[in-house]
């Protein structure tokens, strides 16, 4: 028996049971769109065609404004803050970088609220103002209103810039040193090499990040809705809830999902040569330039400014104001059972993902053909779905799958179980599962590529099958990524607003919900507290990027 036979027959059927799987998470992942695409052939009893005529293009013109605007902003903000604290030198810097990182905390729908009630006509901020120039009441004197396009694209810039940021700054401390200082002999200024070299050779990972706001924009829910924006989200939410088209809503979807794939696309192609955008020499960081005192601590200011308008302002706010809630009724009990849903749903969902998430990065390691990398995009391609398309997707198959058991179950039993899956939670815990399984492949996987494969040759050579290694290799060395991983789950699934507004079940509501239907009826103190808790749990994986992030470790 020779060495390499006998790595395949221990591999045997345990290697199968894995393929399997594998093939069943992402067969799993790929069912709310096979949903989609059989709802929308179905028709809309005529209503399809005033969606085209009135509904669709004005959502279409509102998306790519809202998008172009959030892309472009993002794109300057997060290139702008990547180059300054990279390439200068000054006091706060070592702070500033961390700190740029402080809007990924806050999602989009709740920095929308803090500021539609601190620049509300009757709020502080303009109440100061008023006072400031000698007016008594709006009447007089009121600011423009927040909630317009103009407003949207800024605060989503504001929140979501951090996404061009982390990669550009990770690009930058990268490139190698001997191209600037090349640039420099052949008479480049210090201010040119950033438009001339380093900008240029930063594209691709610029493209990544601005890529990743965009599908972030598209899948806003509560933030739009807030601010006045028909999106394409909106209008699905409002065909399918308003006006009980299900298939016009999935028609609708379905024309999202081709812009997410046209984003991809883009994001793929202008990657495409990322190649030449890293030196083959050693790399190392050039040289900061030290900034004189004065610069230094403009530097510092500019630099601060994404910090306070995305995370520090609205986060205070929302402190007072839960304080102040806190201190006139405490805690509801409405609001205790709504945190403890969240939790118990977050939980059981990210356990479910870091399991499914390990079964198909496992499997394509073990495996590494073509076939199962196939199967480990189809797996991913969930967290490129906006939440809507997907609980759309879910929902249609659950309904389903629901009146075939209800069938079932009456013909055999003669007991009707109602709604099993969405009156459970089920549909929206595979919700969960389909759009973050994307975080646990890739952090799983990223673990799973330092542990050196001469470590499965040696398990294998002493007996190991597939399950063996994992148990006695590959699990024991991975965990700090499982824990990363299972990190960034939790806090995404209680973040999550779009897919739980639409599948949780009858009276089921999270601290998300509870928001969203508070500042729905301007109610804004009521939802404080709730949504200073997301915030509080949502710094949670900036700690972890901060910590582990590029440059982390260095001067």
């Amino acid at each position: 028996m020779t060495d390499r036979s006998r790595p395949a027959r221990s591999l045997g059927f345990g290697g199968g049971a894995w393929i399997a799987a594998s093939l069943l998470v992402a067969g799993l992942v790929l069912i709310p769109v096979l949903a989609l695409l059989w709802q929308a052939a179905q028709g809309s009893e005529g209503l399809w065609s005033h969606l085209a005529q009135h509904v669709l293009p004005h959502a279409l013109g509102q998306t790519a404004i809202l998008m172009g605007g959030v892309g472009v902003l993002t794109a300057v903000i997060g290139t702008s803050a990547a180059w300054l604290v990279t390439a200068h030198d000054f006091p706060g810097r070592r702070v500033l970088e961390w700190a740029l990182l402080l809007p990924l905390a806050v999602p989009t729908y709740i920095v929308a609220y803090a500021y539609l009630d601190l620049l509300h006509p009757l709020g502080p901020f303009q109440t100061l103002v008023r006072a400031v120039l000698g007016y008594d009441s709006p009447r007089q004197f009121r600011l423009p209103d927040i909630r317009s396009m103009t407003g949207a694209i800024l605060l989503l810039s504001l929140v979501l810039y951090p996404y061009v940021y982390l990669p550009t700054r990770a690009m930058f401390m990268t490139q190698a040193a001997n191209l600037v200082e090349v640039a420099r002999t052949l008479g480049t200024s210090r201010r040119q090499v950033f438009g001339r070299v380093a900008l240029p050779l930063a594209r691709p990972a610029i493209a990544v990040g601005v890529s990743l706001a965009l599908m972030e924009t598209l899948n806003d829910i509560g933030a739009s809705e807030f601010l006045g924006v028909r999106s394409l989200t909106i209008s699905v939410y409002t065909t399918w809830v308003t006006r009980s088209d299900l298939p016009g809503a999935a028609q609708i979807a379905l024309a999202m999902l081709l812009l997410v794939v046209a984003l991809v696309s883009l994001e793929r192609w202008a990657r495409r040569r990322q190649r030449y955008s890293v030196s083959g020499q050693r790399a190392r960081s050039f040289a900061r330039e030290p900034l004189p005192r004065a610069q230094g601590l403009a530097a510092l200011a500019l630099g601060f400014l994404p910090v306070f308008f995305g995370f520090l302002l609205p986060a205070l706010y929302l402190a007072a104001e839960a304080w102040k809630r806190f201190q006139f009724a405490g805690l509801s009990d409405r609001l205790l059972a709504e945190a403890r849903n969240t939790f118990v749903l977050s939980a059981l969902a990210t356990v479910a993902v870091l399991a499914c998430g390990l079964v198909v990065a496992y499997a394509a390691r073990v495996f590494p053909q073509k076939g199962m990398q196939l199967v480990h995009r189809a797996a991913s391609i969930g967290y490129a779905m906006p939440g809507t398309i997907l609980a759309l997707g879910i929902l249609i198959a659950s309904a389903g799958l629901d009146r075939w058991i209800g069938q079932a179950a009456g013909a055999l039993f003669g007991v009707d179980p109602g709604l099993v899956l969405i009156g459970s939670g089920l549909a929206l815990g595979y919700a969960y599962l389909a759009r973050f399984l994307a975080i646990s492949i890739g952090s799983v996987e990223a673990g799973l590529t330092r542990i050196p494969r001469s470590y499965d040759q040696s398990a294998r050579t002493l007996g190991q099958g597939v399950t063996g290694m994992l148990r006695h290799v590959h699990l024991p060395l991975s965990r700090p990524a499982l824990a990363a991983a299972g990190l960034l789950v939790f806090v995404d699934c209680m973040k999550e607003l779009p897919a739980t507004l639409l599948l949780r079940p009858l009276n089921f509501e999270t601290l998300a919900t509870h928001l969203y239907g508070e500042a729905a009826r301007g109610t804004y103190e009521e939802a404080a507290i709730a949504a200073w808790a997301i915030v509080l749990v949502g710094i949670l994986p900036v700690i972890l990027l901060a910590r582990v992030g590029p440059g982390a470790s260095r001067g």
